[in-house]
Protein backbone atom coordinates (compact mmCIF):
# COMPACT_ATOMS: atom_id res chain seq x y z
CA UNK A 1 0.00 0.00 0.00
CA UNK A 2 1.92 2.94 -1.40
CA UNK A 3 1.46 6.76 -0.42
CA UNK A 4 0.75 8.40 -3.58
CA UNK A 5 2.94 10.23 -5.97
CA UNK A 6 1.09 13.28 -6.42
CA UNK A 7 2.59 15.93 -3.58
CA UNK A 8 -0.79 17.59 -3.52
CA UNK A 9 -2.49 14.61 -2.63
CA UNK A 10 -0.19 13.78 -0.15
CA UNK A 11 -0.47 17.27 1.79
CA UNK A 12 -4.40 17.32 1.44
CA UNK A 13 -3.79 14.00 3.01
CA UNK A 14 -1.78 15.32 5.85
CA UNK A 15 -3.73 17.96 6.71
CA UNK A 16 -6.80 15.73 6.98
CA UNK A 17 -5.18 13.97 9.75
CA UNK A 18 -4.22 16.95 11.43
CA UNK A 19 -7.76 18.46 11.35
CA UNK A 20 -9.05 15.17 12.13
CA UNK A 21 -7.17 15.03 15.48
CA UNK A 22 -7.93 18.74 15.95
CA UNK A 23 -11.46 17.85 16.15
CA UNK A 24 -11.47 14.84 18.52
CA UNK A 25 -8.05 15.25 19.94
CA UNK A 26 -4.87 12.87 19.10
CA UNK A 27 -5.30 9.37 20.79
CA UNK A 28 -1.98 7.17 20.94
CA UNK A 29 -2.84 4.21 18.82
CA UNK A 30 -5.84 5.41 17.90
CA UNK A 31 -7.59 6.18 14.26
CA UNK A 32 -8.37 9.49 13.82
CA UNK A 33 -11.77 8.95 12.23
CA UNK A 34 -13.81 5.49 13.85
CA UNK A 35 -11.37 5.21 16.45
CA UNK A 36 -13.73 3.06 18.72
CA UNK A 37 -13.72 -0.52 16.56
CA UNK A 38 -13.98 -4.21 17.25
CA UNK A 39 -11.72 -6.85 15.13
CA UNK A 40 -13.13 -10.17 14.39
CA UNK A 41 -12.56 -13.10 12.28
CA UNK A 42 -14.60 -14.58 9.47
CA UNK A 43 -15.14 -16.41 6.43
CA UNK A 44 -16.11 -15.30 2.88
CA UNK A 45 -17.64 -17.87 0.32
CA UNK A 46 -18.56 -16.58 -3.05
CA UNK A 47 -21.91 -17.05 -5.15
CA UNK A 48 -21.53 -18.95 -8.13
CA UNK A 49 -22.68 -15.52 -10.25
CA UNK A 50 -19.30 -13.93 -8.52
CA UNK A 51 -16.56 -15.54 -10.95
CA UNK A 52 -18.89 -13.95 -14.12
CA UNK A 53 -18.20 -10.47 -12.99
CA UNK A 54 -14.12 -10.73 -11.98
CA UNK A 55 -11.33 -12.90 -12.14
CA UNK A 56 -10.68 -12.15 -8.41
CA UNK A 57 -9.27 -14.88 -6.38
CA UNK A 58 -11.81 -14.40 -3.44
CA UNK A 59 -14.64 -14.69 -5.52
CA UNK A 60 -13.58 -17.78 -7.59
CA UNK A 61 -12.00 -19.70 -4.68
CA UNK A 62 -14.47 -21.75 -2.31
CA UNK A 63 -13.77 -19.94 0.42
CA UNK A 64 -11.56 -16.80 2.07
CA UNK A 65 -10.35 -16.16 5.40
CA UNK A 66 -11.87 -12.60 6.81
CA UNK A 67 -10.75 -9.92 9.69
CA UNK A 68 -13.52 -7.75 10.15
CA UNK A 69 -14.07 -4.60 11.92
CA UNK A 70 -17.14 -2.42 13.13
CA UNK A 71 -16.46 0.92 14.26
CA UNK A 72 -18.24 3.97 15.28
CA UNK A 73 -17.80 7.30 14.03
CA UNK A 74 -15.55 10.08 15.41
CA UNK A 75 -11.71 9.35 16.82
CA UNK A 76 -13.16 9.38 19.83
CA UNK A 77 -12.18 5.83 21.82
CA UNK A 78 -14.78 5.73 24.47
CA UNK A 79 -17.62 7.59 22.77
CA UNK A 80 -21.01 5.83 24.02
CA UNK A 81 -22.63 3.73 20.83
CA UNK A 82 -25.66 5.98 22.24
CA UNK A 83 -24.40 9.27 21.32
CA UNK A 84 -26.19 10.27 17.92
CA UNK A 85 -22.58 11.45 16.81
CA UNK A 86 -21.53 7.83 16.69
CA UNK A 87 -23.69 7.53 13.41
CA UNK A 88 -22.99 6.44 10.89
CA UNK A 89 -21.24 2.94 12.10
CA UNK A 90 -18.62 1.53 9.68
CA UNK A 91 -17.05 -1.65 8.53
CA UNK A 92 -13.87 -2.81 6.77
CA UNK A 93 -13.86 -6.23 5.57
CA UNK A 94 -10.31 -7.42 4.91
CA UNK A 95 -9.76 -10.71 2.57
CA UNK A 96 -6.97 -12.96 3.33
CA UNK A 97 -5.15 -13.97 0.22
CA UNK A 98 -1.90 -15.36 1.33
CA UNK A 99 0.77 -14.04 2.85
CA UNK A 100 0.51 -10.47 2.90
CA UNK A 101 -2.02 -10.46 -0.51
CA UNK A 102 -5.36 -9.49 0.67
CA UNK A 103 -7.89 -6.80 -0.76
CA UNK A 104 -10.31 -4.71 1.21
CA UNK A 105 -13.37 -3.19 1.36
CA UNK A 106 -14.54 -0.13 3.50
CA UNK A 107 -18.09 0.42 3.86
CA UNK A 108 -20.69 3.17 6.65
CA UNK A 109 -24.09 2.58 7.29
CA UNK A 110 -25.18 5.18 4.86
CA UNK A 111 -24.78 5.64 1.21
CA UNK A 112 -23.93 9.83 1.90
CA UNK A 113 -20.96 11.43 1.77
CA UNK A 114 -20.86 14.95 2.06
CA UNK A 115 -18.16 15.54 -0.98
CA UNK A 116 -16.54 14.38 -3.71
CA UNK A 117 -13.14 15.59 -2.75
CA UNK A 118 -10.69 15.65 -0.48
CA UNK A 119 -9.89 19.19 -0.56
CA UNK A 120 -13.94 19.73 0.08
CA UNK A 121 -13.54 17.28 3.07
CA UNK A 122 -10.96 19.27 4.97
CA UNK A 123 -12.78 22.29 4.09
CA UNK A 124 -15.94 20.57 5.81
CA UNK A 125 -13.95 20.06 8.76
CA UNK A 126 -12.56 23.04 9.15
CA UNK A 127 -15.56 24.73 8.91
CA UNK A 128 -17.05 22.49 11.32
CA UNK A 129 -14.81 24.46 14.02
CA UNK A 130 -14.66 27.82 12.55
CA UNK A 131 -15.54 30.64 15.33
CA UNK A 132 -18.64 31.73 15.35
CA UNK A 133 -18.85 35.32 12.95
CA UNK A 134 -18.61 38.40 15.30
CA UNK A 135 -21.13 40.17 13.88
CA UNK A 136 -23.70 37.74 13.23
CA UNK A 137 -24.91 36.04 10.08
CA UNK A 138 -24.39 32.73 8.61
CA UNK A 139 -21.24 29.98 10.55
CA UNK A 140 -18.73 29.06 8.17
CA UNK A 141 -20.21 25.30 8.54
CA UNK A 142 -23.85 26.76 7.53
CA UNK A 143 -22.25 28.46 4.20
CA UNK A 144 -20.42 25.40 3.44
CA UNK A 145 -23.70 23.51 3.94
CA UNK A 146 -25.80 25.90 1.53
CA UNK A 147 -23.28 25.81 -1.48
CA UNK A 148 -22.73 22.05 -1.37
CA UNK A 149 -25.71 20.04 -1.61
CA UNK A 150 -24.30 16.75 -1.08
CA UNK A 151 -22.93 17.62 2.03
CA UNK A 152 -26.23 18.81 3.31
CA UNK A 153 -27.73 15.54 2.19
CA UNK A 154 -25.90 13.52 4.33
CA UNK A 155 -25.71 15.60 7.21
CA UNK A 156 -29.54 15.95 7.08
CA UNK A 157 -30.44 11.89 6.13
CA UNK A 158 -31.38 10.31 8.91
CA UNK A 159 -28.76 7.80 10.71
CA UNK A 160 -30.35 5.27 12.95
CA UNK A 161 -28.36 3.59 15.65
CA UNK A 162 -28.87 -0.17 15.31
CA UNK A 163 -30.23 -2.41 17.76
CA UNK A 164 -27.13 -4.33 16.52
CA UNK A 165 -23.77 -4.46 14.29
CA UNK A 166 -25.68 -7.82 12.83
CA UNK A 167 -28.77 -5.59 11.86
CA UNK A 168 -27.26 -3.15 10.11
CA UNK A 169 -26.80 -2.20 6.29
CA UNK A 170 -23.60 -0.93 5.31
CA UNK A 171 -22.87 1.14 1.78
CA UNK A 172 -19.13 1.10 -0.52
CA UNK A 173 -19.57 4.85 -1.54
CA UNK A 174 -17.00 4.72 -4.11
CA UNK A 175 -17.30 2.93 -7.29
CA UNK A 176 -15.22 -0.20 -8.22
CA UNK A 177 -14.54 -1.74 -11.59
CA UNK A 178 -14.85 -5.50 -11.72
CA UNK A 179 -13.00 -6.74 -15.14
CA UNK A 180 -14.20 -10.84 -15.73
CA UNK A 181 -12.40 -13.52 -17.84
CA UNK A 182 -13.06 -12.14 -21.20
CA UNK A 183 -12.35 -8.26 -20.41
CA UNK A 184 -15.60 -7.43 -19.45
CA UNK A 185 -15.38 -4.06 -17.33
CA UNK A 186 -17.98 -3.74 -14.80
CA UNK A 187 -18.96 -1.02 -12.40
CA UNK A 188 -20.46 -0.94 -9.25
CA UNK A 189 -20.48 -0.06 -5.85
CA UNK A 190 -20.40 -2.91 -2.70
CA UNK A 191 -23.38 -3.29 -0.22
CA UNK A 192 -23.42 -5.46 2.89
CA UNK A 193 -26.40 -6.62 3.88
CA UNK A 194 -27.66 -8.68 7.19
CA UNK A 195 -29.27 -11.63 6.94
CA UNK A 196 -31.46 -10.99 9.98
CA UNK A 197 -32.73 -8.03 8.33
CA UNK A 198 -32.30 -4.28 9.73
CA UNK A 199 -33.50 -3.09 12.86
CA UNK A 200 -32.89 0.17 14.91
CA UNK A 201 -33.85 1.81 17.84
CA UNK A 202 -36.01 4.87 18.25
CA UNK A 203 -34.76 7.50 21.15
CA UNK A 204 -36.43 5.39 23.63
CA UNK A 205 -35.39 2.20 23.29
CA UNK A 206 -31.71 4.13 23.00
CA UNK A 207 -32.22 5.71 26.31
CA UNK A 208 -32.59 1.85 27.78
CA UNK A 209 -28.90 0.89 26.13
CA UNK A 210 -25.17 0.79 27.97
CA UNK A 211 -22.39 3.08 26.39
CA UNK A 212 -21.13 0.01 25.01
CA UNK A 213 -23.93 -1.92 23.74
CA UNK A 214 -23.17 -2.33 20.26
CA UNK A 215 -19.67 -4.07 21.20
CA UNK A 216 -20.93 -6.01 23.90
CA UNK A 217 -23.83 -7.50 21.93
CA UNK A 218 -21.58 -8.52 19.52
CA UNK A 219 -19.60 -10.28 21.23
CA UNK A 220 -22.35 -12.03 23.17
CA UNK A 221 -24.28 -13.00 20.60
CA UNK A 222 -20.74 -14.43 18.28
CA UNK A 223 -20.53 -16.55 22.27
CA UNK A 224 -23.76 -17.78 22.53
CA UNK A 225 -25.42 -18.53 19.44
CA UNK A 226 -24.33 -19.45 15.52
CA UNK A 227 -22.14 -17.17 12.97
CA UNK A 228 -23.21 -13.51 12.19
CA UNK A 229 -24.13 -13.57 8.02
CA UNK A 230 -24.36 -10.78 5.92
CA UNK A 231 -24.74 -11.09 1.98
CA UNK A 232 -22.14 -9.06 -0.04
CA UNK A 233 -23.91 -7.52 -2.66
CA UNK A 234 -22.96 -5.26 -5.57
CA UNK A 235 -25.06 -2.73 -7.40
CA UNK A 236 -24.30 -2.78 -10.69
CA UNK A 237 -24.00 0.83 -12.71
CA UNK A 238 -26.09 1.50 -16.21
CA UNK A 239 -24.78 3.78 -18.87
CA UNK A 240 -24.34 7.00 -18.24
CA UNK A 241 -24.18 6.30 -14.00
CA UNK A 242 -21.40 8.86 -12.15
CA UNK A 243 -18.37 6.25 -11.61
CA UNK A 244 -16.39 9.16 -10.65
CA UNK A 245 -18.41 10.95 -8.14
CA UNK A 246 -19.07 9.47 -4.75
CA UNK A 247 -21.76 11.72 -4.12
CA UNK A 248 -24.46 10.94 -7.19
CA UNK A 249 -26.33 8.57 -6.32
CA UNK A 250 -27.50 5.30 -8.18
CA UNK A 251 -31.13 4.79 -8.97
CA UNK A 252 -32.46 1.89 -6.70
CA UNK A 253 -33.58 0.19 -9.50
CA UNK A 254 -30.31 -0.59 -10.62
CA UNK A 255 -29.29 -4.44 -10.44
CA UNK A 256 -28.17 -6.04 -7.31
CA UNK A 257 -25.70 -9.04 -7.76
CA UNK A 258 -25.31 -10.91 -4.82
CA UNK A 259 -21.08 -11.72 -4.62
CA UNK A 260 -21.56 -14.34 -1.67
CA UNK A 261 -21.76 -15.05 2.29
CA UNK A 262 -20.26 -13.08 4.80
CA UNK A 263 -19.81 -15.01 7.47
CA UNK A 264 -18.15 -13.10 11.69
CA UNK A 265 -17.44 -16.16 13.46
CA UNK A 266 -15.85 -14.80 16.94
CA UNK A 267 -14.03 -11.97 18.28
CA UNK A 268 -10.37 -11.51 17.23
CA UNK A 269 -7.00 -11.81 20.26
CA UNK A 270 -5.51 -9.55 21.19
CA UNK A 271 -7.46 -7.23 20.01
CA UNK A 272 -6.29 -3.65 20.50
CA UNK A 273 -2.69 -4.69 19.23
CA UNK A 274 -4.34 -5.88 16.14
CA UNK A 275 -6.51 -3.16 15.42
CA UNK A 276 -3.32 -1.04 16.06
CA UNK A 277 -1.64 -2.82 13.41
CA UNK A 278 -4.20 -2.92 10.58
CA UNK A 279 -4.36 -0.60 7.79
CA UNK A 280 -7.03 -0.95 5.80
CA UNK A 281 -6.81 0.29 2.10
CA UNK A 282 -10.04 1.72 -0.12
CA UNK A 283 -8.34 0.74 -3.36
CA UNK A 284 -8.57 -3.10 -4.27
CA UNK A 285 -5.22 -3.79 -5.81
CA UNK A 286 -6.31 -7.14 -6.41
CA UNK A 287 -6.16 -8.35 -10.05
CA UNK A 288 -10.17 -8.47 -11.70
CA UNK A 289 -10.88 -4.98 -9.57
CA UNK A 290 -9.89 -2.08 -10.03
CA UNK A 291 -10.17 1.86 -8.66
CA UNK A 292 -12.71 4.03 -10.84
CA UNK A 293 -11.38 7.39 -11.18
CA UNK A 294 -13.16 8.67 -8.17
CA UNK A 295 -11.06 10.88 -6.84
CA UNK A 296 -11.39 10.35 -3.43
CA UNK A 297 -9.93 6.80 -3.52
CA UNK A 298 -6.59 8.05 -3.18
CA UNK A 299 -6.93 10.33 -0.99
CA UNK A 300 -8.70 7.73 1.45
CA UNK A 301 -6.11 5.48 0.58
CA UNK A 302 -3.30 7.73 2.21
CA UNK A 303 -5.39 9.54 4.76
CA UNK A 304 -5.72 5.74 6.32
CA UNK A 305 -1.74 4.88 5.32
CA UNK A 306 -0.67 8.46 6.94
CA UNK A 307 -2.86 7.84 10.39
CA UNK A 308 -2.18 4.07 10.32
CA UNK A 309 1.76 4.45 10.28
CA UNK A 310 1.28 7.27 13.07
CA UNK A 311 -0.71 4.86 15.01
CA UNK A 312 1.76 1.97 14.47
CA UNK A 313 4.21 4.19 15.56
CA UNK A 314 2.66 5.02 19.10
Amino acid sequence: MPLPSDSQILKTSQELVSQLQTIFGKHAGIRPAHGKGLLLIGTFQPSKEAATLSTAPHLNQSTTPLTIRFSNSTGLPNIPDTDPNANPRGIGIRFNLGDHVHTDIVAHSTPHFPTRTGAEFLEFLRALVAPAPEKGGPSAVEQFLGSHPAALAFVSAPKPAPSSFARETFYGVNALKFINEEGKETYFRYRIVPSLGEDHLDDAGLKEKGPDFLFEELSKRLKSSEPTYFKLLAQIAEEGDAVDDCTVHWPESRKLMELGEIRVEKVMEENVKEQKKIIFDPIPRVRGIEASADPLLEMRASVYLLSGRERRAT
